[in-house]
C-alpha cells in the first residue's frame, strides 16, 4: 500500500461533491463560455474554435495550454470530418485529460517509503498570503489521522507571525513543531527538527519556509543553505520540495511558480483557494507548462477539503453540467 493511499480511503461519493462544490464558481463561468462559443452552431467550425480559445484563455487556462488542447481538438475534427457541438464538451474532456496524462502519470497514492530509518521530509515553499501554513496545517491532520507520527519546523524565522501560525495548527491538530526565535537562522531550525524527528522516530516532517520572493540569489542562497543542512540528518532529504500556490490569483499564480521552479528544485505543487474563484482552468495550464505534478488542490476551509489531485476527477467535475 502506497504512503498516501490513504488520501484515496475517503468516500468517493463525499470526495466528488466537494470537488463538485469546490469548483463551482470555475465551472459556472467555463460554462457560460462554452454555451457563448457555440451559440447558434451545429457543428465544430473555424468560429467555434476561436470562440473556444478565447473561453480558455479567458479561463486561466494559459495561452500555451489551449493552443495546445485546440490543436488537438482540430486533429480530432479533421478525423472525424463531422463533430457535432453538442459532443464539444465531452471531446474537451478526453482531450484534456489525454494531455495531462502525456505531461504526468504520477499516481503519488502509489508512492511507496519505509519511514523506519528516516522520516519522509517536506519543505513547503511559497509566497506569504497563498495558504501555505494552512496547507501544512491541512496536510499535518491528515497524516496524523490515517496514524502517521508528524513533526512541523517553524523555519519561517522571517515573520513572528509565522511562527506563532505554525504553532497554532500544531496544537490545533495535536503534533509537534520545533521553533527557535525570530530572525533564528532558518536552516538550524530545520537541522533541529529533522534531528528530534528522527531520534523520536516520527514518519513526516513538514518544514516551513519563508514567503517573501526577494532577491532570487537570496531566496536561491537560503532555500540551498536549509537543503544541505537537513541532509547532514536525512541524506536524500527533503524527499519532497512542494510549492503552494494561490489558485485565485490566476495569472501570477503562474509568474509565482516560475520564480521558485528557477530558484530551488521544486517537484511538487499544491493549489489552494479554488473555491472562492472562477479561475480554476490555471490548474490544467500550470499541470502543463511546468510539468511538475499538482499533488493536492485546496476546495475549502474544512481539514478535508485539501484532496490529493486527480486529473481525470478534476476535469470532469469541471466539465460536469450541473
Amino acid at each position: 500500500m502506497g504512503f498516501f493511499s490513504f488520501f484515496k480511503k475517503n468516500n468517493p461519493e463525499e470526495k466528488r461533491e466537494v470537488l463538485d462544490n469546490g469548483l463551482s464558481k470555475t465551472k459556472d463561468s467555463v460554462f457560460d463560455k462554452l454555451s457563448r462559443a457555440i451559440v447558434g452552431k451545429s457543428k465544430v467550425d473555424d468560429e467555434v474554435l476561436d470562440n473556444l480559445e478565447e473561453a480558455l484563455v479567458t479561463s486561466d487556462v494559459g495561452v500555451d495550454t489551449t493552443l495546445r488542447i485546440i490543436e488537438r481538438i482540430e486533429s480530432r475534427v479533421a478525423k472525424d470530418k463531422y463533430v457535432n457541438t453538442s459532443e464539444l464538451d465531452s471531446i474537451l474532456r478526453e482531450e484534456i485529460i489525454d494531455l495531462l496524462a502525456e505531461n504526468d502519470n504520477t499516481d503519488f497514492s502509489d508512492i511507496e517509503f519505509d519511514s523506519s530509518e528516516n522520516p519522509y521530509v517536506i519543505m513547503v515553499v511559497g509566497v506569504n498570503g497563498v495558504g501555505k501554513t494552512t496547507t501544512i496545517g491541512k496536510l499535518a491532520y491528515q497524516f496524523k489521522q490515517a496514524g502517521k507520527k508528524v513533526y512541523l519546523g517553524a523555519a519561517d524565522t522571517f515573520r513572528a507571525a509565522a511562527v506563532e501560525q505554525l504553532d497554532i495548527w500544531g496544537e490545533r491538530v495535536g503534533v509537534t513543531v520545533i521553533k527557535q526565535k525570530m530572525g533564528a537562522d532558518p536552516a538550524s531550525v530545520a537541522f533541529d527538527t529533522l534531528s528530534s524527528a528522527k531520534a523520536n522516530h516520527a514518519d513526516i516532517v513538514i518544514i516551513d519556509t519563508a514567503g517573501r520572493l526577494h532577491n532570487k540569489i537570496n531566496l536561491m542562497n537560503e532555500l540551498t543553505k536549509i537543503r544541505n543542512v537537513m541532509q547532514k540528518v536525512v541524506p536524500d532529504s527533503p524527499h519532497e520540495v512542494l510549492l503552494v500556490l494561490d489558485g485565485s490569483t490566476g495569472q501570477n499564480a503562474y509568474e509565482q511558480a516560475k520564480q521558485f521552479t528557477k530558484a530551488t528544485q521544486i517537484n511538487a505543487l499544491a493549489i489552494t483557494k479554488l473555491d472562492g474563484t472562477a479561475k480554476g482552468g490555471v490548474v490544467i495550464g500550470i499541470s502543463d507548462q511546468f510539468k511538475i505534478p499538482v499533488k493536492y488542490i485546496g476546495l475549502g476551509e474544512k481539514m478535508e477539503d485539501l484532496q490529493l489531485f486527480d486529473k481525470k476527477a478534476f476535469v470532469e467535475s469541471l466539465l460536469r453540467k450541473k
